[in-house]
């Protein structure tokens, strides 16, 4: 949705410029799959069977969890199928995603509350194990944000990212939104020493895992390349 200037000689100040620009929230698309997946209609996402098995030895009876971008929370059912006993949270900055779960997962026994409408940039706290899919990728950059997802993990972070030999940022127009919808997103891939580095900076033992899905070659999102994989930080010590 694109806001008209004001006219010449007038001023305007408005506080919905975040979702104003946010791009999941412009695709009827992208909502009717979330929608899907929440009912648990559509197939299972590669790479959310793929988290969940790599979730699997990390975790105990009654740890958290807490799913960070989760769209409409479908990895809820990731972990019900698997007969993952772990206390499920998520939080995601689009609205519509979040009141999508709350509606659709609640048949399936999660409590409406255990999903949050949260900005990354707002999120504090902590559980056992945090999971991170996705979202880094199309953020400015990963400093920030990861270090507060690695600050909330008490043992562990599951992270699938673009990531690949020597950095590469995008800021690129999304040709997949609604039609009259014109706005630009981040497609960023980040570099694999500094990412790395930077998450054994912060007290965790860092593995690298193929991405199953994309087998560690480029895949094309909305026209532009993404070299998908997972890294699994296990925290060695806490926080001072």
């Amino acid at each position: 949705m694109q806001t008209m200037l004001a006219s010449s000689g007038q001023a305007e100040l408005r506080q919905d410029g975040w979702a104003a620009h946010n791009i999941w929230q412009n695709s009827a698309s992208v909502r009717a799959l979330y929608t899907a997946r929440a009912r648990d209609e559509a197939e299972e996402m590669e790479c959310l069977a793929q988290a969940a098995e790599l979730l699997t030895p990390l975790a105990e009876p009654g740890d958290s969890l807490i799913d960070a971008g989760c769209g409409s929370g479908y990895f809820f059912h990731s972990l019900r199928k698997r007969k993952l006993a772990l206390d499920y949270h998520g939080f995601d900055a689009t609205a519509e995603f979040i009141e999508i779960g709350r509606r659709e997962l609640s048949p399936f026994g999660l409590p409406p509350d255990r999903l949050q409408h949260l900005r990354l940039e707002d999120f504090q706290g902590s559980a056992d194990h945090l999971l991170s899919i996705n979202l880094l990728s199309n953020l400015d950059n990963y400093h920030r944000p990861l270090e507060r997802l690695l600050k909330a993990a008490r043992k562990s972070l599951i992270l699938r990212e673009s990531i690949k030999q020597g950095a590469d940022y995008r800021y690129v127009r999304d040709a997949y939104l609604d039609p009259g919808v014109t706005l630009s997103v981040h497609v960023n891939a980040y570099d694999r020493q500094d990412l790395i580095g930077f998450i054994e900076a912060r007290g965790f033992a860092v593995t690298e895992v193929t991405d199953r899905r994309s087998g560690g070659q480029p895949e094309e999102v909305i026209g532009y390349p993404h070299w998908w994989s997972f890294l699994v930080a296990t925290r060695r010590a806490m926080p001072a």
